[in-house]
């Protein structure tokens, strides 16, 4: 049976602006499908990705946004096992048309939410934290005793990689915009933290590791500090860039990352770490683990009322935002 749901579209690639509610049709779930009445929505960075036409080639228009939720299941579609009505269950990861109150997410993508965690946390850390994961544990190899540089330090997926870093043994430089932030960036794990708007960081990052470098750079920051992060490398050293909340890179001329001592730059996809499904599960459950013993602390969560998406999205590119942040419906 058909419902209406209600549901964020954007016509037009720009701000926040452009994001409209609307009511939206959601078909009875189709094969390998549950329909799920959302109870958190998580917002991420990629959002405000799609919204502007980031990505290319471009999402068609109109577009619904939306990468992750949390809500209980009130249908089933066929040849669906394992699932059953009434479950709380998570996803992260397409297909894109998480701003609603209503939707139809494939199972394979659906993950059962642990019985001890709400709905909130779940919502303001599952793509956040299947972040942090592959960042941290699968993207590259860090050891105990080593240093690395991890920009916006104070952010969702900075939170978390901060704490999950630390557990590991890595010492970490953090960076942030404000004083403010550099408190929680401390309170996450960080060792030394850098507030770059005012004094830049290359220096510094020279001056605490005695001019050695660091062995990984981990950047979502972009067009603002890839080209300092570079010069923070250790030789061989690694900058992980995986997104851009500043503008895009600038062009990166190859024989220059030989000079600065034969680097490795990579641009990391969450869809190309959680693609497989057992990949996806495994992440999952190291992610739920950590969450239940305490190796990283439940996040400070800003949650702004299901109408309001678009003042999140403003809050949220204008940093102006701690942690994570979710919509409520």
């Amino acid at each position: 049976m058909t419902i209406t749901a209600q549901a964020f579209v954007f016509s037009e690639y720009g701000g926040p602006e452009n994001l409209t509610l609307q009511d939206i049709p959601v078909p009875a779930p189709a094969a390998g499908e549950v329909q799920i009445a959302h109870t958190a929505i998580g917002v991420n960075f990629i959002d405000i990705y799609h919204r502007k036409g980031v990505f290319a080639p471009k999402q068609p228009l109109p577009s619904p946004l939306g990468m992750e939720g949390v809500g209980t299941i009130r249908a089933i579609g066929p040849d669906v096992t394992g699932f059953r009505t009434g479950d709380r269950i998570a996803y992260a990861g397409g297909p894109l048309g998480g701003y609603a109150t209503h939707r139809n997410v494939p199972t394979a993508r659906a993950l059962k939410v642990p019985s001890d965690l709400n709905s909130e946390t779940v919502a303001a850390m599952l793509f956040k934290g299947l972040t942090a994961e592959y960042l941290v544990h699968r993207c590259v190899t860090v050891g105990p005793g080593e240093t690395v540089l991890l920009h916006a330090a104070a952010g969702g997926v900075g939170s978390i990689a901060c704490q999950w870093l630390k557990a590991n043994g890595v010492k970490v430089i953090g960076t942030v915009s404000t004083q403010e932030k550099a408190e929680i960036a401390y309170a996450n794990g960080c060792d030394e933290v850098i507030l770059y708007t005012q004094d830049g960081f290359q220096m510094q990052v020279a001056e605490i590791t005695r001019d050695k470098g660091v062995s990984v750079v981990f950047d979502s920051v972009g067009a603002d500090t890839f080209t300092e992060s570079l010069r923070c490398l250790r030789p061989r050293g690694t900058l992980v860039s995986f997104g851009e909340s500043s503008g895009p890179v600038p062009p990166l001329n190859v024989a220059s990352i030989g000079g600065l001592g034969s680097l490795f730059v990579t641009r990391p996809s969450i869809a190309h770490y959680t693609a497989d499904r057992r990949e996806l599960e495994s992440a999952a459950q190291r992610l739920f683990a950590a969450i239940g013993d305490g190796k990283l602390h439940r996040p400070r969560v800003t949650s702004y009322a299901f109408e309001d998406a678009a003042s999140a999205h403003a809050d949220l590119e204008a940093r102006a935002t701690t942690g994570s942040v979710i919509l409520v419906p």
